[in-house]
């Protein structure tokens, strides 16, 4: 995040965003953020062939002939249940662009996301009373490019995989500009737009876990030209809703591209049930604003997040915010 000159505090995030983006049907705000912040193979497991069954030892003289019995077919290899593909996380490189670290001291910017990921855990229990896998589905997006969406999306991943008996699935659903795996230090692998294309049968076929626990990631896949036709299809109902059907515990985040710059976060904010709506103090416009909640109206909870705002030393009661600026593009 660019350190900008402090500026004197004028009233909570809550009242500053209220007072800057007068929206009709006003969001709720939840909390500031800093800006943006070998695959192993699984193994098969191999039955140790059977011992063949001794001969019976028999007295020729005495007894009638006996064929011996015909020793018992070599076990085929078998896929251990549940095994695949697992990345290690390089939280070196999360530390370099001041995300969080998982495992690390609580910061700031930590403190910062838990409060925004219990105002969206808050929102998914209201809403599973209507929607019950639906409500496991968050789509974190933003007006234009640089906003910060992916930082926030990898943070909040990050985050709400800390929490108890939930799993976390990361999905990069920015076809144009993948950059989740990248983010994370992996490289690129066969994802989502394969699945849709049909090229592969089963979105779970591509779900690498992660060396952080309960957090797996969903990588974007091979580039199309159709991406959104393929998200508008009926076969991305069907494998959209898996996600999250695969396992009552998990949530899926979806970081998409920004909403005024491609056409596929309106269509996949009609597949969640919440959007976290990432909003640049310094860059993002009421217009942008009003224009990207228009877009993104398939989705009835839009939440937004100030993000990029620049706090007096001190201000802030979670302290200086310095050391946990983030820099780079989302």
């Amino acid at each position: 995040m660019n350190d900008q000159t402090p500026r004197r505090y004028q009233g909570s995030l809550l009242e500053r965003a209220a007072a800057r983006y007068d929206l009709m049907h006003e969001p709720r705000v939840i909390p500031a953020l800093p800006q943006e912040a070998a695959a192993v193979q699984p193994q098969q497991r191999v039955q140790p062939q059977p011992e063949p069954a001794p001969l019976p030892v028999l007295d020729l003289a005495e007894a009638p002939r006996v064929e011996a019995p015909v020793p018992a077919p070599a076990a085929q290899p078998v896929h251990t249940p549940g095994a695949r593909p697992r990345i290690a996380i390089d939280r070196d490189k999360l530390a370099e662009e001041g995300m969080l670290v998982p495992g690390a001291a609580v910061t700031a910017l930590a403190e910062e996301f838990r409060l925004i990921k219990r105002q969206l855990l808050n929102t998914a229990r209201a809403i599973h009373r209507s929607e019950p896998d639906k409500s496991r589905m968050i789509l974190v997006c933003s007006a234009k490019p640089n906003d910060g969406k992916t930082f926030c999306a990898i943070n909040l991943a990050l985050s709400m995989a800390a929490e108890k008996d939930v799993e976390i699935l990361l999905v990069d659903a920015d076809f144009a500009k993948p950059d989740v795996l990248h983010r994370l230090g992996a490289p690129e692998r066969l994802g989502l737009l394969d699945v849709l294309a049909g090229d592969i049968d089963s979105a779970e076929a591509c779900v690498l876990d992660t060396d952080v626990p309960q957090l797996s990631v969903l990588p974007a896949g091979t580039r199309s030209n159709a991406d959104t036709e393929l998200l508008a299809s009926a076969r991305a109902h069907d494998v959209l809703d898996a996600l999250a059907a695969a396992n009552p515990n998990r949530i899926v985040i979806f970081d998409s591209p920004p909403a005024l710059a491609a056409s596929p976060a309106s269509v996949l904010a009609g597949h969640v049930g919440q959007v976290m709506l990432v909003v640049r103090a310094d860059r993002t416009s009421e217009s942008d604003l009003r224009e990207s909640v228009g877009l993104l109206d398939g989705c009835e909870q839009i939440q937004l997040v100030l993000n990029s705002v620049s706090f007096q030393p001190g201000g802030r009661r979670f302290g200086t915010y310095g050391a946990y600026y983030g820099e780079g593009e989302a």
